[in-house]
């Protein structure tokens, strides 16, 4: 648990971290327990510590144990204390930072959307995509419950975290859930920044310059830098660092070493990678790594 001087995890916070240059009080563990298919947790007190706008393939259910967290939506910033709930949907770009001077502690759940769809299936009569209607919300049980699934699963006790972690995402979804809409491009502007996505996907080592990309999809530079932060919430150059972040955590996870992640997914040089993963994910590349190697 974030805020819990004991347990299996209190002893491993500074290993966790990867070890430098975080500010003093600063500690985070991510990882993927062994047993929980579809699962990450992040565990963590951040001070100094800010979030870039990005986004997440799966989704975020967050439990702020300590301090105040703000979380910067598309739509404004909402601001999280003790016994809150944060709530992001897939895809949801979004930043985050400390909402006061001693920062924030919370324990976060990343389920995959495919677990919140299995779980929404059995347990709601919603329809279409699954998802949350709220970003924000008071609900200290259902935070002390995510608290839990971390415990259960540095004990080591798969069956209690899975169970509990159904209960969470049942109860979140029964409380706060609803459908997603869809996300189909309709207009030319939106069409363009669907295929300036797909191109940079798929270059996403060498990615082509703003104005190649613009005069590949026969527009202006300034019209598709509209479209695309209009379609995805962020410039093609902050979705890029987005996607290569994202392509290096599946090729750590793989076995890659961060220097081979690195040069795999186009960065300059290991270090430019570790400046960028550790502040979209919050941990360094090799902490990542090492995580995964022992689960």
């Amino acid at each position: 648990m974030g805020s819990s001087g004991g347990g299996p995890a209190a002893g491993r916070r500074t290993a966790d971290t990867g070890g430098r240059g975080r500010p003093p009080g600063e500690w985070a563990r991510h990882w993927r327990p062994a047993g929980l298919p579809g699962l990450d947790l992040l565990r963590a007190r951040y001070v100094r510590h800010t979030f870039p706008r990005h986004s997440h393939d799966g989704f975020t259910l967050g439990a702020v144990s300590g301090g105040i967290e703000e979380i910067g939506l598309p739509e404004g910033t909402v601001r999280a204390g003790h016994g809150s709930v944060v709530m992001i949907n897939p895809e949801v770009p979004h930043t985050a930072r400390a909402g006061v001077a001693e920062g924030w502690t919370y324990a976060t759940l990343y389920p995959s959307a495919g677990l919140v769809a299995a779980i929404a299936a059995e347990t709601t009569t919603l329809r279409g995509t699954p998802g949350f209607t709220e970003t924000a919300v008071t609900d200290p049980h259902t935070a002390r419950l995510i608290h839990e699934v971390h415990r259960a699963a540095e004990e080591g006790d798969a069956l209690a975290a899975d169970s509990v972690l159904r209960v969470v995402v049942a109860r979140l979804l029964r409380a706060y859930g609803g459908s997603l809409p869809a996300r189909t491009p309709r207009t030319a502007g939106a069409l363009r920044a669907a295929r300036a996505r797909d191109i940079l996907r798929e270059r996403l080592a060498e990615p082509p310059s703003l104005e190649e990309l613009a005069a590949q999809l026969g527009t202006g530079t300034f019209a598709l830098l509209r479209a695309f932060k209009d379609a995805y919430g962020m410039p093609p150059h902050a979705w890029l660092t987005n996607a290569r972040v994202r392509r290096a955590r599946r090729l750590l996870e793989s076995g890659s070493t961060p220097a081979e992640a690195a040069a795999a997914v186009g960065f300059a040089d290991q270090p430019h990678l570790n400046r960028h993963f550790t502040r979209i994910v919050g941990v360094p590349p090799g902490a990542y790594r090492r995580e995964r190697g022992a689960a």
